[in-house]
């Protein structure tokens, strides 16, 4: 049969289970698609190694098993550690890096049968919300070449939205799954800070860097969790949290509710700070349109107040550079990574190797850590925002007493061009975050899911809406996007050329 390469997991796995395709086959389509790659977003495959996991995963479907991945491919974010290929998390640092062991979440996915395609492009140390900061060039949005297809996942958001594979791992520290999934017009879920293993992820800010999944629908990205879900005594923050079956909820409406009104008695709050001013006008009237959609499947607005909504902002970029200046600080050209040649003396090789090895947005990130972790300045800004940021956690607990979920826009605007000196506006891009980084300093589940188009340009792009929930209820976002996705078909919506 001929290949979709923009079906969804369960329709590749129905055509592995009643034999249309096999595992092999379709491990083939998908490589012969990233070689073809013109958008960048892959930045290492190994076919050798990919056949290998297919011809395995084939035996065991000929064995008999029925596991819902079992054969389905899937490519990595370039932050999650493989042995089978390089590592560099996007950086010059990390070039021809190879380790010892895979990351928790590859191993998971591995055990439940899905074949690893390689490894997506990334912004480096998964520092940016543009791509644009890899130092092996940027990704390109499968919607418009010259567009950004977010980040720092972009290089997983746009494998996915191209069909250049089903589904795709990606990290969330601010956003960087959130947003490029609304970029790229897919689906994107950040699980609740702990649900997922971060043994063998790169470290970016440890208190925020959260593993996620990327695919095309709701449906797809919980049957992803539930294989990537649960306690890890490998990593310290992993939580001690029992195994879910993430899409329990699909079939079982809201108490009250019915076929035709599935959210029936479902409370949306809408913070008044996610639709004011910052908002661009083609982003609201999509985000607005998907509201009434709710509404018509039984949901109630209900508008609701989150005060420190611009000050997640400032938060965010002073707690997330002071954790990653000690995260790399590891990387000094004697223990870890790049060494520049022939150094005069010890300060030299420091100096001259990091210099070499981070680009700027990275070592820009690294100085503002350091600063603001220095004597005389960690009370001043370091202790400041951890104040802060348990005052947002406090405001969303507080609407959470209003509402069942949170909704709203996840970016302030359409994807924006690439610039092709790579030159960005730190500060443009940092307030881009403005609307995902309050999940992500509370450490609560988002997702975002396509809403719509907006048109710049004469271009049209996809538009995101994001849900928040409360701590653990993974099961209820999903639920609730997926039965907007039932009576909708913006997921199923393909950028130029996909057929």
């Amino acid at each position: 049969m001929s290949i979709n390469r923009f079906a969804s997991l369960g329709a590749l796995r129905h055509a592995l289970a009643s034999r249309e395709i096999g595992a092999v086959e379709l491990a083939q389509h998908y490589l012969q698609a990233l070689h073809a790659d013109s958008l960048g977003a892959a930045l290492a495959l190994n076919d050798e190694e990919t056949l290998a996991q297919a011809r395995a995963a084939q035996a065991r479907l000929d064995a008999g098993e029925h596991a819902p991945l079992l054969g389905l491919p899937i490519i990595h974010k370039d932050v999650f550690v493989t042995r089978s290929w390089p590592t560099t998390a996007g950086s010059r640092m990390l070039e021809g890096y190879r380790s010892p062991f895979d990351a928790e979440v590859v191993c998971r996915l591995e055990q439940a049968g899905m074949v690893s395609l390689g490894k997506a492009n990334c912004d480096e140390f998964a520092m940016g919300s543009t791509n644009q900061h890899s130092a092996f060039g940027p990704c390109r949005n499968p919607w418009s070449s010259d567009r950004v297809p977010g980040g720092s996942s972009g290089g997983s958001a746009a494998a996915v939205a191209a069909g250049l594979s089903p589904a795709a791992t990606g990290t969330d520290t601010g956003g960087s799954v959130r947003q490029p999934a609304a970029l790229c017009g897919i689906t994107g879920l950040k699980p609740t800070y702990g649900r997922v293993s971060r043994w063998g992820m790169v470290a970016y800010a440890s208190s925020l860097d959260q593993a996620g999944v990327m695919a095309r629908s709701a449906q797809d990205c919980a049957t992803l969790l539930s294989a990537i879900a649960g306690f890890d005594e490998k990593d310290a923050t992993s939580l001690e949290m029992p195994a879910e079956d993430f899409s329990r909820l699909f079939d079982e409406p809201v108490e009250g509710a019915s076929a035709r009104q599935p959210l029936l008695g479902l409370r949306l709050g809408l913070p008044r700070q996610y639709l004011g001013p910052g908002l661009s006008e083609p982003v609201r009237l999509a985000v607005e349109a998907a509201l009434q959609e709710f509404e018509r499947l039984g949901a109630s607005l209900v508008e609701i107040d989150l005060p420190l909504t611009e000050l997640s902002v400032p938060a965010y970029y002073v707690i997330a550079p002071a954790e990653a200046s000690s995260n790399l600080s590891r990387f000094d050209g004697v223990r870890y990574g790049h060494r520049a040649d022939h150094p005069t003396d010890l300060h030299d090789l420091y100096c001259r190797s990091r210099s070499e090895g981070f680009g700027p947005e990275v070592r820009r990130r690294i100085l503002v850590g350091s600063f603001v972790l220095s004597h005389g300045y960690y009370d001043a800004y370091y202790l400041q925002a951890q104040r802060v940021r348990r005052l947002i956690a406090r405001d969303f607990e507080e609407a959470f007493s209003r509402c069942d979920l949170i909704a709203g826009p996840v970016s302030p605007t359409l994807a924006g061009p690439i610039h092709p000196s790579g030159e960005t506006d730190p500060l443009a891009e940092y307030l881009s975050d403005v609307y995902t980084l309050g999940a992500s300093l509370a450490g609560l589940p988002g997702l975002s899911m396509p809403c719509g188009f907006g048109v710049q340009d004469s271009v049209r792009l996809p538009v995101g809406l994001q849900l928040i929930g409360p701590k653990f209820l993974e099961a209820r976002l999903l639920a609730v996007a997926h039965a907007f996705q039932r009576v909708t078909d913006w997921h199923e919506q393909l950028p130029p050329g996909g057929h």
